[in-house]
């Protein structure tokens, strides 16, 4: 007989495991900020090596890192269904994968910066860039590893220990930034391509950090990972990179849109770009909002998804869908009242002010069905459909809403705004598609179920 919560205690549940997720997302956005101030305070060049290197960097990471992902349900399916026995051979068949998609990702950083003239960055950056890109590479082993690890604590219900460890990182990050970009003793000075080394090295420390945590803390001890060794498993590789490469995709398709928009805008100005990394900055901020309650939904719902507990299912997912509309009208009354003060915090420019509270008008508007649509994918990676909603995210992104900014940006009169009225649409699509998706998934399970009684 399936079992269904309190609404109360199933909130509960959530936020219990939300928090510490949104301080780790908090904390993993930071590293960012912190080398782009850093580099700051260098040169004007330092910044731009930086900002260049970063925006290659990050989508290649976050498509990696997203692939492992698919540990979370595996995981969360494998609790519900009281098969605990199978949580070791997922998380170390994950570490297999993780390991080698790393040396991949490791090798495409060493290759990137062979692509910088091809993408028209300026020839007296290419060297500082270049140093950075291989540099950080050498990190991706561990990022990818890590990302199991997380995964599998964060579905195991022990979100904690990634996030005291992600908050010590980003206190960590500043000596080390300091030492490789300035030098000591036998380390040269590496100015900007410092930020590199020091994430790489940082990335490794955190690895180290939580593989020592899971192999001491009793919390994982019914489930041990380390105890033994075991050969890689074809038949589970396959699973994990089934479930996970699409969700490494879509990830990738939708950080990707956001990041081009600075490219559709170049021919419009400097004043224009500046406005739109600066409304976009804000909506990144406060993404983390919705897409840390994302992955709590996804662990919950995979739960009961590993439990066949369909009734309680189809509860998180409403609680969650009504949480995620809370956060966003919170978010939009935010931006409502505060956009001078928000927009002061970037920049004094006169010019740039009026053009970038503008745009948050727009970046409110979506925040409605950016929050819907994530945790939608959220909920349908619980349910261990991860396929739809990357065709899903690819059609709305880059079929529909790139093509749209790019025109209603360069030839009408709408200009900087044009790029974001496309992503208003390309967003309300996703929306539309994939909690229809979710309906149609809830009522395919209600209906095998009135078959099997």
């Amino acid at each position: 007989m399936s079992h269904v919560t309190s609404a109360r205690l199933e909130l509960k549940h959530l936020f219990h495991l939300m928090l510490p997720i949104l301080m780790t997302q908090f904390a993993q956005a930071g590293f960012g900020l912190i080398d782009t101030i850093m580099a700051g305070h260098l040169s004007a060049a330092d910044l731009a090596a930086i900002a260049v290197g970063v925006g290659l960097w990050m989508p290649v990471m976050l498509l990696f890192a997203g692939i492992m992902i698919a540990t979370t349900p595996l995981v969360a399916e494998a609790r519900g269904a009281k098969t605990p026995e199978k949580i070791p051979t997922i998380a170390r068949q994950s570490l297999w994968v993780a390991a080698i998609l790393g040396t991949i990702a490791l090798l495409i950083m060493q290759a990137l910066p062979w692509l910088l003239p091809v993408f028209g960055v300026p020839e007296s950056l290419i060297p500082k860039a270049s140093l950075f890109l291989h540099a950080i590479g050498f990190g991706m082993p561990a990022v990818m590893m890590y990302a199991a690890l997380r995964s599998y604590s964060e579905a195991l219900g022990h979100p904690r220990p990634v996030t005291v460890i992600s908050l010590v990182a980003l206190v960590a990050l500043i000596p080390l930034n300091l030492i490789f970009m300035y030098g000591l003793g036998p380390i040269p000075a590496l100015g900007s391509a410092g930020c590199g080394f020091a994430t790489a090295i940082l990335q490794w420390l955190m690895l180290i950090s939580l593989a020592l945590y899971i192999s001491k803390a009793k919390a994982y001890q019914h489930v041990p990972i380390f105890t033994k060794w075991e050969k890689i498993d074809p038949a589970w590789a396959k699973r994990i990179l089934f479930l996970g490469l699409p969700i490494g995709l879509a990830i990738f398709f939708e950080v990707s849109i956001f990041s081009t928009g600075a490219l559709v805008l170049s021919p419009l100005g400097e004043n224009a770009i500046a406005a739109h990394q600066i409304a976009i900055s804000v909506t990144s901020v406060l993404f983390m909002i919705p897409l840390s309650l994302a992955i709590a939904l996804t662990i919950r719902v995979g739960m009961y998804y590993g439990e066949k507990n369909w009734q309680a299912m189809r509860q998180v997912q409403k609680i969650g869908l009504m949480s995620a509309t809370f956060f966003a009208l919170c978010t939009m009354i935010l931006i409502a009242i505060a956009r001078p003060y928000i927009v002061a915090i970037y920049t004094t420019d006169l010019d740039v002010i009026p053009v970038a509270m503008y745009l948050l008008w727009f970046a409110m508007a979506y925040q409605l069905m950016d929050a819907w649509q994530v945790s939608a994918a959220g909920c349908l990676r619980g349910m261990q459909d991860t396929q739809a909603p990357m065709w899903i995210t690819l059609l709305a992104y880059w079929v529909i809403a790139f093509p749209i900014g790019l025109y209603l940006a360069r030839y009408t009169a709408w200009g900087v705004a044009g790029v974001w009225l496309g992503l208003i649409i390309g967003l309300s699509i996703a929306c539309v598609f994939l909690i229809g998706r979710l309906y149609l998934n809830n009522k395919r399970l209600a209906q095998t179920v009135s078959v099997n009684l």
